[in-house]
């Protein structure tokens, strides 16, 4: 007999949302699900990276739903067109007060064996974290960015030391839980700098989608997008301000004179038009917007070499959830890193790092893996031994659950709670 568990689970970022935290929350949720435990969810409207509401998604309402055996409760929070400054705040907060209503709803009408937090956002990680010591339920906290030390570093939230003290701040608050997790080492270790118990703090990585593998064939979008030049530079995901994509825009200047070398950037977000001006009249850069998630393994397959530019300060505070799949695929790596971050470390053998900002290096690095077929082959062959070695979706997630099992059955947890189950 095993307990089947009762998990709510707190995020502001779900599916349908393709990129980032969504999917990455909504893969937790379904995995749990399937294990036959009863996962409820209280997520936002889905806007993430167009930073737009889906049209089905419009109206104030609450949607509720079940997908995939995950009930879901989706708020109707504020959308800005452009998150920034008090715009972001309202964004982050109108979803903590409606969560906040929703949660204790939800924990009073059935109450929940664990909850789960995760961060993005903060606000809401503080709310599921009050509700949870309100009602003495075990809480887990999960950081897939430090949103504080982002905004300080990126300088999003500007310089002045009350400012930034107040973030910090309001981050340690977020923290306080009886399990903390993140996506890998060094921001583990930022954690253990927060006065955190070191022996509660586990790493829990995002995951390469099992369907992402390297193709035998030339890719689909080819013909599609009429893409003669025999070799893609690709960048998929986010364009906004810790992504630094406007080094792409560098290097495809640097590179104009290739005449068999294309320049292909997929992504949504608040910088898409500062980017697609930059590169107005640049004939070797093309821009596209996100494809759907089930035309990932062809999309990714499109590239001879993945972009994965960083800003300065950043790569430390984030592993960005594109990383998996891009080894995955079998295809080198040119990212904007230093060599002594977690994120040079993982791709250490599976790629080029240079600087960040420095165009001229990011545009080498991508000419010599064009260039150099043998080194081209290894480092690809280097990668998808990488992403099966480290990035198992089925084997993160089963560590997920059995360390979701111990903070349940620890201190914090209630042996005796009315939201435990049996299940054969």
């Amino acid at each position: 007999m095993t307990q089947a568990l009762r998990i709510l689970i707190v995020g502001q970022n779900y599916a349908p949302e393709p990129v980032g935290i969504g999917p990455c929350t909504a893969g937790m949720a379904e995995m749990l699900a399937s294990a036959g435990h009863q996962v409820r969810v209280v997520c936002g409207t889905p806007s993430y990276p167009q930073w737009k509401v889906l049209p089905r998604y419009r109206g104030l309402r609450f949607r509720r739903a079940i997908e995939n055996g995950v009930r879901i409760v989706r708020l109707p929070h504020y959308v800005p067109a452009v998150p920034g400054g008090v715009r972001r705040l309202l964004y982050l907060g109108s979803f903590a007060f409606l969560a906040l209503m929703v949660i204790c709803a939800i924990i009073m009408r059935r109450r929940p064996d664990a909850v789960v937090a995760i961060i993005p956002s903060t606000l809401a990680a503080i709310v599921a974290g009050l509700c949870a010591r309100a009602f003495r339920l075990p809480l887990w906290v999960h950081v897939q960015d430090l949103e504080a030390e982002m905004a300080i570093a990126t300088g999003q939230i500007g310089r002045s030391k009350w400012v930034i003290a107040a973030a910090r701040w309001v981050q340690r608050l977020a923290l306080h839980s009886d399990r903390l997790s993140s996506i890998s080492p060094a921001m583990c270790r930022h954690l253990a700098t927060t006065q955190h118990p070191p022996q509660d703090i586990v790493e829990f990585r995002n995951w390469a989608r099992p369907d992402v593998r390297p193709i035998d064939a030339p890719s689909a979008f080819r013909e599609e997008w009429q893409i003669e030049q025999r070799h893609v530079a690709l960048y998929s995901g986010n364009i906004a301000a810790k992504q630094g994509v406007e080094i792409i825009a560098e290097a495809a200047r640097l590179l104009a004179h290739r005449q068999d070398l294309l320049f292909v950037i997929c992504g949504n977000g608040p910088r898409r038009q500062e980017l697609a001006d930059s590169v107005a009249d640049c004939p070797n850069v093309r821009l596209f917007d996100l494809q759907p998630a089930e035309r990932l393994a062809d999309l990714l397959g499109l590239a001879s070499v993945h972009l994965l530019p960083q800003m300065a300060g950043a790569a430390d505070l984030v592993l960005p959830s594109k990383l998996p799949n891009m080894l995955a695929s079998g295809r080198p790596v040119v990212a904007t890193v230093s060599p002594d971050t977690d994120l040079g470390r993982e791709l250490g053998e599976c790629g080029l790092i240079v600087p960040p900002h420095d165009a001229a290096a990011f545009a080498d690095a991508i000419v010599r893996l064009i260039d150099d077929e043998a080194l081209h082959a290894k480092l690809g062959r280097n990668a998808q031994a990488r992403a099966v070695e480290r990035w198992s979706k089925q084997a993160i997630l089963e560590q997920f659950e059995r360390e979701l099992f111990a903070v349940v059955d620890g201190p914090g947890g209630d042996d005796d709670s009315p939201g435990a189950a049996q299940a054969t």
